[in-house]
């Protein structure tokens, strides 16, 4: 039995839960950096005692261990041999709150965010939590310790060992004790083994200060974000023998941080933001001094390149409020009023427009403006992963071309914030010598430089140029008084650089901090010292070289199959395991299991092109099977994951010559069985209502809890759309109506129709077309290409006409699948065309139409549930827009997955699931909106609505804009 199994089995007789499962070790080999490092085992701990059980039976097999939080680490230090420890599955409380001290104490899987936000609301506003780095929505507060994380108001607040007071933690061999300022006191007073070692450490600590006295002083804390290294100068006694914060930023290599107790700041009474334009991020950084002379809490930096990837990825209007310019900075100011924060803004406008640099610059009034701007600043990491092309007169590329990978490695250098722009500058021209380009981005303010270049990890030639560009910057960096860190920590990326930064006194004196703590070596190996190669274990070295034939037309790659290559667009910033904000990713914010989030499918789909069963992987099956394709991370991921198309190809293959599950057949193939219920609905809804109906759904793979909808007989569509009007010609509209209105909500074809004979002189209703989107959805790819082909056929007729679908996931299939699948110039010629319903509306509104609801049509207020796939791939601002046109002047946004997602809601093994998604957002809006009736403009939604509040009245959009509605039962 091998040192990994004995231990295992030992922390299961304990109860402590611990997974060996290939699945799970591909969740775990990865986190946001270069590397790939695969454990053994990973362990979820409920809390410290757990964790201090798993460390003394991994020091009895002499097995490694490594802590890990949000896994967002960008130098590698969160991946290791041995044994991975999860803290943010359930060491994840926030213990206390005083106000009266201005202190939190927190156990180390509690996300960054979530302390700030329950500090706000446990003090009325008045305190929050400092840190705030851009990955803070699901950073936790180990993971911010172990780097000495930062974030954009780090001008004002600083780094992390500002704000931390005492840290509870655990040793290599599971003892447990309380480092603070003065030094180390067991956490258990009555536990003496810890009594003991706790003396042994103040004793070996202090000694060591002594003896490197002098080098402690001149080298370290040079510069505001001298990050690299462990923080030794907090044991000088001047710093009060600071055991807590010397072990802030050691990168889990000394002890396992369990909670901690932290300072929490006065939140500003009023802030501004404003947004100055220059021609280049050297410019920009030439006026930081400047700026850091009026006091800002941010100062922070962007080059052009990632504000175009936003808009190529997620269109113009991604990004709102950027004055002229191809780089800015976003500076921030507080103040007790917003007067006096006005005058001080006015004053540094003028000063910068004084040293000629500035090319445009503004206030952001705007808190829409305000959102998006910094949306993009804090996905930098995400957006930047994938470059445009330099240039766009590159004939070689097409618009579908994905862009240069670009990596992390030299992505947190920093220098003293006067030096910055000479810095920059000479890191231009190294990035030119070595024949790379780089995005660049970060904490101006503070000096601190996030970078990603364009490193090729698959070739061995590649490689090279990494390592040499590597050594080059830290030379750079270091003859410009900086570190090689800033935030981010040494890891497998810098650590084997560290000679180049530090004397060979302080090297030694590193060395002995970390064996003071961990004699054995067992703790996160080879970080800060001791370190491996820089470019050994990259995620993209030795992928086997494979043809993965598709039935979607992926983007094209530059010698690598396009698959692969967009299964490895996750690079694992992890947006995906927020719990708030956009609609990424429902099934992990209702299990907060990694194998249930974006990033952990992708990293079990990266595993398997390395692996030998390819598209028969149960792995991948597993992963992917609580996936909603809802197609949020299209939109919300940062790299532009796509996990619906990726889920939908992949079962494509799977189930090629198997059996599939029953609801492929009964879901997949609805259109189909709905040309037979059309002709029988009088006999089929009175069958379903009887005591047979769950039973029948049931055989048919649906949830027998699960509200079945009216199937609505064949004649009720050409009753609804009454007397045609004219149609056809050039000019005019096309007007789809898709299988689920069809076979479902007839009624709101007919007001579609209605609303769009006021504004267009020709309506054309066709109801012979079909987007394919059950068959996608459940991986029958060649059927729904055949469909679509169809479809192409029939509409591409030779004019531009708006095609206007009414279901938003039949328009996005049109939009999106369609041309990915089919591929022909007739189908991207027809995708062009296609629009949704609310989106026409805000678009025949802006060219001078005005709706006219009848009178008794258009509430007050409505509630709003916006469909996923609208909100990914057709703009989510389109209902908002229609409805104000419309003069609904309360809006309520549900903002999530509404919990159906197609097939998804039906299936009887996912029923459960989809009512806990539901209670995530629509749910809860429909308890705080009582009363109001609710816009569904997606199927799926409408019968979400259905199911949790059967007597509330929900609609598309098209009924409540309707001029003319008639009198009708409404299923």
């Amino acid at each position: 039995m091998d040192a990994a199994t004995t231990a295992v089995s030992a922390l299961r007789e304990n109860g402590v839960q611990v997974e060996t499962d290939e699945r799970r070790i591909a969740e775990y080999s990865y986190d946001a950096s270069n590397y790939r490092v695969r454990p053994a085992a990973v362990a979820f701990p409920r809390d410290a005692g757990e964790v201090a059980l798993i460390a003394r039976r991994c020091q009895a097999a002499n097995l490694p261990l490594t802590g890990r939080g949000g896994g967002t680490s960008m130098a590698g230090n969160a991946i290791g041999p041995g044994l991975v420890i999860d803290f943010s599955r359930h060491l994840n409380r926030i213990l206390e709150i005083d106000e009266r001290q201005a202190t939190a104490r927190v156990e180390a899987g509690v996300v960054l965010s979530d302390l700030a936000r329950e500090a706000e609301a446990a003090t009325g506003g008045r305190l929050t939590f400092a840190p705030d780095p851009s990955s803070r929505t699901r950073a936790t507060i180990g993971g911010a310790v172990g780097n000495d994380a930062c974030g954009n108001r780090s001008v004002r607040h600083g780094r992390t060992s500002d704000h931390v007071l005492s840290l509870d933690v655990v040793t290599a061999d599971g003892l447990r004790l309380t480092a603070h300022r003065g030094g180390l006191t067991a956490t258990d007073p009555d536990d003496t083994a810890s009594v003991r070692r706790a003396a042994e450490l103040s004793a070996g600590l202090g000694e060591l200060a002594r003896r490197h006295l002098a080098a402690l002083r001149t080298e370290l804390g040079r510069i505001p974000r001298q990050v690299s290294g462990f923080h030794l100068g907090h044991l000088l006694p001047e710093n009060g023998f600071d055991v807590a914060r010397s072990l802030v930023g050691s990168e889990g290599a000394c002890v396992l941080v369990v909670a901690a107790t932290v300072r929490l700041v006065p939140v500003a009474p009023a802030t501004r933001l404003l947004c100055l334009g220059y021609r280049d991020v050297v410019e920009a950084a030439m006026d930081v001094e400047t700026i850091l002379r009026c006091r800002p809490t941010a100062v922070e930096g962007m080059d052009q390149v990632i504000v175009d990837t936003m808009r190529r990825r997620r269109g113009h209007e991604s990004v709102s409020g950027l004055p002229e310019g191809e780089a800015w900075l976003y500076v921030e100011l507080d103040g007790d009023d917003l007067a006096t924060v006005d005058n001080s803004a006015a004053d540094l406008m003028r000063r910068l427009a004084a040293a000629g640099r500035l090319v445009d610059g503004r206030v952001v009034d705007s808190a829409d403006d305000r959102a998006s701007l910094w949306r993009v600043r804090e996905d930098g990491a995400g957006l930047s992963s994938r470059l445009p092309p330099p240039s766009q007169d590159e004939p070689s590329r097409d618009e579908s071309w994905p862009g240069e990978e670009s990596w992390p490695g030299w992505e947190d250098s920093a220098v003293a914030p006067e030096r910055l722009a000479a810095y920059l500058a000479d890191l231009r021209e190294l990035l030119s010598e070595h024949g790379l380009r780089g995005v660049m981005y970060g904490h101006f303010g503070a000096g601190c430089v996030h970078m990603r270049v364009t490193f090729d990890q698959r070739t061995s030639q590649g490689r090279r140029v990494m390592r040499d560009f590597l050594r080059a910057a830290a030379e750079l960096v270091v003859s410009h008084g900086g570190s090689l860190s800033g935030e981010h920590g040494d890891g497998r990326a810098r650590s084997e650089l560290l000679p180049l930064m530090y004397s060979a006194e302080m090297i030694a004196a590193f060395e002995e901090f970390k064996d003071l703590w961990d004699p054995d070596g067992l703790l996160n190996p080879g970080t800060i010292v001791r370190a491996g190669s820089p470019t050994v274990g990259l995620v993209l070295a030795e992928v086997p070289d494979r043809r993965w034939d598709t039935a979607f037309d992926f983007a094209p790659a530059r010698g690598v199959a396009p698959f692969a290559h967009a299964v490895q667009s996750c690079v694992g910033v992890g947006r995906c395991r927020t719990t708030g904000g956009g609609f990424m990713c429902p099934s992990y914010r209702a299990t907060r299991d990694e194998k249930d989030s974006t990033r952990g499918r992708a990293r079990v789909l990266q595993e398997m092109l390395r692996g030998g069963t390819g598209w028969r992987s149960d792995d991948a099956r597993e992963a992917l099977d609580l996936c909603l394709s809802c197609k949020a991370c299209s939109s919300d991921c940062p790299a532009g994951v796509d996990m619906a198309t990726y889920k939908a190809e992949f079962l494509h293959h799977y189930y090629r010559g198997r059996p599939r599950p029953v609801s492929h057949y009964s879901l997949g193939w609805l259109p189909r069985w709905l040309r037979v219920t059309g002709r029988l609905a009088p006999a089929v809804n009175a069958l379903l209502a009887t005591r047979l109906g769950p039973h029948l759904a049931r055989l048919g793979g649906v949830a027998p809890g699960r509200a079945l909808p009216r199937f609505a007989g064949k004649r009720e569509l050409s009753r609804a759309l009454g007397r045609p009007g004219p149609s056809g010609g050039r000019d005019g509209l096309v007007l789809v109506v898709d299988s689920f209105t069809k076979g479902f909500r007839p009624h709101v074809a007919g007001a579609a129709a209605r609303v769009l004979r006021t504004a267009a002189d020709s309506v054309e209703c066709r109801s012979d077309v079909c987007c394919g989107l059950t068959w996608i959805s459940t991986g029958q790819l060649r059927a729904a290409a055949e469909r679509l082909s169809r479809t192409v056929a029939l509409l591409d007729d030779g004019t531009d006409r708006p095609i206007i679908v009414l279901e938003p996931s039949c328009a996005a299939a049109l939009t999106k699948d369609l041309p990915e699948l089919v591929g022909t110039a007739a189908a991207r010629r027809v995708a062009s065309r296609v629009r949704g319903f609310s989106a026409t509306v805000t678009e025949l509104v802006a060219a001078g139409w005005r709706p006219r609801p009848a009178a008794d049509r258009a509430p007050d207020g409505v509630a709003v549930q916006t469909h996923c796939h609208e909100y990914a791939i057709l703009g989510a601002a389109h209902q908002r827009q229609a409805l104000q046109a419309a003069g609904v002047t309360i809006v309520q946004e549900s903002a999530g997955c509404c919990g159906v997602a197609g097939n998804f809601g039906f299936e009887a093994q996912h029923f459960q699931m989809s009512m806990r998604v539901a209670e995530q957002s629509l749910a809860p809006a429909l308890r705080a909106t009582p009363g109001l009736p609710v816009l569904t403009d997606g199927f799926s939604c409408h019968m979400q609505v259905r199911q949790l509040d059967p007597g509330r009245t929900a609609m598309h959009l098209a009924e409540l804009l309707d001029p003319a509605p008639e009198e009708r039962h409404h299923p």
